[in-house]
């Protein structure tokens, strides 16, 4: 791969050489244009333009191509997010990755609300806020509303506690209605799931990490984020025990089955690359670091599901159905729901009440008769 961006960037800098364009007089508007004039390679898949761009970004990082120049609104608007951030991190213990969301959406409500100008959060008003939801609604769900409006009250709190707003406005986004518990919880029977981890183990292009990662949420019950967040570190093998950093920078100590520690270990012997990075499951191309996101777990159970022709219960359940079944089957082995919480982790019992629809001996037990029936008899 290094030689091949090698090879392209000689192509483009032969384009530059024609046209008598020095480095140290890039631009990324200039360097665009000249990417693509580069001659189109079918037999190559590295996007000419792409690959500039960040080579580009690297010139002016080191001082020897010429950065775009940044507008007096968006220095204040990165300083502005920049605190936001720490804010975020610091005082509300939210993840990274909540915090990229919240960021995203707080851009674009910014720039919706004040376009190129200095943004002022004192003068933002209830109407602005439903002006920008109703924006990016249109022709959307009412199920896709939740997630921005959650995400601008966070925004609207740190406003609030940093002073730069009069009233709190995190009470002003609308709520969307949402009835809760009205289904059963979405789970694959005992029979798929270990049918999907025995063909992640064989199947799988990496087959050896994937299988860990995967019985780590079939056993555990643990959420991709947790998965990818475990540490070499993390694991005593003496005590059998793993450290598990779950939401709101919350620590758990959870026991490790003897499967999963086999399958762990047979990971780290035979299959993980040699990194300096303490993160357990890395990429398995270089360089040998931990994923960027969880999307490569929903991508594995998908095409295990279309190769064993096993229907998922939700559309977009995706790999929490591993969760969901953990659950599933605890109940209906008879295991107390504040247990199946105690594993789950949750905070709330009201979290883990919605399994209490699946122990159905219990609720026979408890069920009244339906007034017709009395009648009949």
């Amino acid at each position: 791969a290094l030689s091949n961006y090698r090879f392209q960037l000689r192509r483009f800098g032969r384009v530059l050489e024609a046209h008598g364009v020095e480095p140290t007089s890039l631009t990324l508007e200039i360097a665009d244009r000249h990417a693509r004039q580069v001659p189109f390679d079918r037999m190559n898949a590295v996007r000419i333009p792409n690959l500039v761009r960040r080579f580009v970004l690297h010139l002016i990082s080191i001082g020897v191509a010429i950065p775009p120049p940044v507008s007096a609104a968006q220095i204040a608007k990165d300083k502005l997010l920049d605190d936001l951030e720490g804010f975020l991190l610091g005082q509300r213990g939210l993840s990274p990755s909540s915090v990229y969301h919240v960021k995203r959406y707080a851009v674009r409500f910014l720039d919706h609300r004040f376009g190129e100008t200095v943004p002022d959060p004192s003068a933002i008003r209830h109407q602005d806020i439903v002006a920008f939801l109703e924006h990016i609604q249109k022709g959307k769900g009412l199920s896709m509303a939740r997630t921005p409006a959650s995400h601008l009250r966070c925004f609207f709190q740190y406003l609030f506690a940093r002073g730069l707003t009069v009233t709190n406005l995190s009470s002003t986004v609308p709520k969307v209605h949402r009835i809760q518990n009205n289904r059963l919880p979405r789970y694959l029977p005992p029979t798929d799931i270990e049918a999907i981890l025995e063909w992640v183990r064989r199947e799988s292009s990496y087959g050896v990490r994937d299988y860990a990662m995967f019985l780590l949420m079939a056993r555990l019950g643990l959420r991709v984020p947790e998965v990818m967040a475990i540490e070499i570190d993390d694991i005593d093998w003496r005590a059998g025990e793993l450290l598990v950093r779950g939401k709101g920078k919350r620590r758990d100590r959870l026991p490790l089955p003897e499967d999963v520690g086999a399958a762990i270990s047979a990971y780290l012997r035979d299959a993980r690359p040699s990194t300096v990075t303490r993160v357990l499951f890395v990429r398995s191309y270089a360089p040998y670091l931990g994923f960027k996101d969880s999307r490569i777990v929903s991508k594995i159970l998908a095409r295990a599901c279309a190769a064993l022709k096993i229907e998922m219960p939700a559309r977009y359940l995706g790999s929490h159905v591993l969760r969901h079944s953990l659950a599933t089957r605890m109940v209906r082995s008879g295991v107390a729901l504040h247990e199946v919480g105690d594993v789950l982790r949750h905070k709330s019992r009201a979290t883990t009440m919605i399994y209490a629809k699946l122990d159905i001996a219990n609720l026979r037990s408890v069920a009244q008769p339906w007034p017709a029936g009395e009648a009949k008899q």
